[in-house]
Parts: structure tokens; C-alpha cells; sequence
């Protein structure tokens, strides 16, 4: 049973069509009719996906260095070159003395200096060379002479002719006449002369100081051969007396230290077959001129 509103409703509704003089015919999707009022329900829009945060642009790749050749054998490098030497065996002179020198400042070498390179001064280099790991090859080189010097001073005159054999100086006005023992301070020297020619030259070592040698000119007034002294306890052979108890004599201690030592004011001479012989020819009444 319809109630009385539905029914006006439906009347209204029909006067409103019949007043328009159209009517809706709408159908819906299988061409079936279908109602006059009709709301189509599209379907909702995918939502957008969400917003990512763009990585910054990178620079551009640098172009990539070609590819390198294979690596390919080398030849070993030559070894270098020997150092140029110096001096060696046979050399002689004052840079030989001067090495020689330096050598016993660093206690390789005990004799000389002699200003030749002889077997002790070979041997003497190759210690030297041996204990800084250089080559034993004896011969003095740039690089040992380097190593050296570094190790020691510049020596002097008497290092240099420590044991003698430096050159006499001129000799003295007065003794350029008769026959002298010429015995120059300076050079260390003893000329044995005759009538100005020098037949003997000797290297020879002084008094101290405290006991220096006398200068002057004197005479040979007494030898003794075997003289031992009785005041210094100390042997004296060849003694050749000049003046008062000062001789010219042969010293082992000359012999064996060099200019290291001094006499006790006497003419030490270091050679003693040198002596012997000029024992042999000096008589008594001898010249004998020391000077400076």
C-alpha cells in the first residue's frame, strides 16, 4: 500500500514530463533503459609516484690514459768507474811524505815518513781502505785520500820529515873551506864537506830547549867509538867530540821516534851505518860549523 506522499510525488512527476513534452531515454552499458537520473562514478587517477631526490650531475669522465706497453727488460747498468788514483807503489815525493804522514795520524802506518810508496805504505793503505769498506786495492785514490783527509790535520814540516830526509839548506859561509861537519838548525841537516864539497848529507835532531845545542864554530877533539854517557846513563856510539860534552853521536831513540824526541844537546844522527862510516873518515881537528 503506497502511503499518500510517494503517490503525489509520482503525479508531480509525471506533470512535470508531460509539460516539457520530452522524455529522458537513456540506456545504460548492455543498451538496457535505465533511470532518468543517473551519476557515473569514474575511477580515481593513480597517484603520482612519490618525488626522489635527484643525485647532483656528475662531471663528465675523464678519458682514460692509454694503455702503456708492456714493460720490457732493461740491461743492468754498467759499474761505475774505477776512482783515479793517486799515487801507488814506486811513486816518491812530498805528496807521498804528506800521505804517509796523515797515515800515522790515524795509526795505520809507524815508519817513515820516507817520501817513497813502499810495501808499508801499500799495506798500510789497505787497512785503511778495508776498515771504511773501500776497495783493498792499496793504490791511494781520489775517494781514500777524500776519507783521509777528513779524518786528519794538515801536518807540518817536521810531521812531514819526522824520520828525516828533508833537503839541506845552503851551507854556511865557513864551510866552504877545509874539512867540516856543517850542521845547518834550520833544515836538520849535517853536511860532511871537504874544501866545499859535500860528500855526506844526514838528517840529524837537536837539543831541547832546556838543553839546547850550541852554535858556533868548533873542532872535533875527541871521538870514542863505544861512548856510553856517565852523566844521563846512556850509551853514545861514534861520539865525535865539538864542545864540551856535546858530540856528534848516533841515537836509537832518533832511530826509532824521529823529531818526537830531543838530545840532551848533542847532534843525534839516525842512521846508524851512515855514522859508522863517517866516524871512519872525520879526524880530530875537524871543523865543525853550526849555524841557523
Amino acid at each position: 500500500m503506497r502511503s499518500a506522499g510517494t503517490g503525489r510525488a509520482i503525479a508531480a512527476l509525471a506533470a512535470l514530463v508531460t509539460v516539457c513534452g520530452c522524455t529522458a531515454q537513456s540506456v545504460d552499458a548492455e543498451g538496457k533503459p535505465r533511470g532518468p537520473i543517473h551519476i557515473e562514478i569514474t575511477g580515481t587517477a593513480p597517484a603520482p609516484p612519490p618525488a626522489t631526490t635527484k643525485a647532483p650531475a656528475q662531471p663528465p669522465a675523464a678519458p682514460k690514459a692509454p694503455a702503456r706497453p708492456p714493460a720490457t727488460s732493461k740491461a743492468p747498468a754498467p759499474p761505475p768507474a774505477p776512482a783515479p788514483v793517486l799515487w801507488s807503489r814506486g811513486d816518491t815525493g812530498r805528496d807521498v811524505r804528506e800521505l804517509q804522514a796523515r797515515l800515522r795520524q790515524v795509526a795505520w802506518l809507524f815508519d817513515g815518513p820516507t817520501g817513497t810508496y813502499d810495501d808499508l805504505t801499500e799495506q798500510a793503505v789497505k787497512g785503511f781502505q778495508g776498515k771504511r769498506g773501500l776497495p783493498r786495492t792499496g793504490t791511494t785514490d781520489t775517494v781514500t785520500w777524500q776519507r783521509l783527509l777528513k779524518m786528519t790535520r794538515e801536518p807540518g814540516q817536521w810531521d812531514l820529515y819526522l824520520m828525516g830526509g828533508q833537503p839541506a839548506d845552503a851551507p854556511d859561509p865557513r864551510c866552504l873551506t877545509g874539512r867540516v861537519l856543517c850542521i845547518s838548525k834550520s833544515s836538520r841537516t849535517l853536511r860532511w864537506m871537504i874544501d866545499g864539497r859535500t860528500v855526506t848529507t844526514l838528517p840529524v835532531r837537536f837539543g831541547s830547549q832546556y838543553t839546547p845545542t850550541r852554535e858556533g864554530r868548533f873542532k872535533v877533539y875527541w871521538k870514542s867509538r863505544h861512548h856510553h854517557s856517565t852523566l844521563y846513563d846512556s850509551p853514545m856510539p861514534y861520539a865525535m867530540f865539538f864542545s864540551g860534552g856535546q858530540a856528534v853521536h848516533y841515537s836509537s831513540d832518533f832511530a826509532a821516534r824521529g823529531y818526537a824526541g830531543s838530545s840532551h844537546g848533542c847532534v843525534n844522527v839516525r842512521d846508524e851505518a851512515a855514522i859508522a862510516q863517517l866516524f871512519g873518515e872525520v879526524r880530530n881537528g875537524d871543523k865543525v860549523v853550526v849555524h841557523w
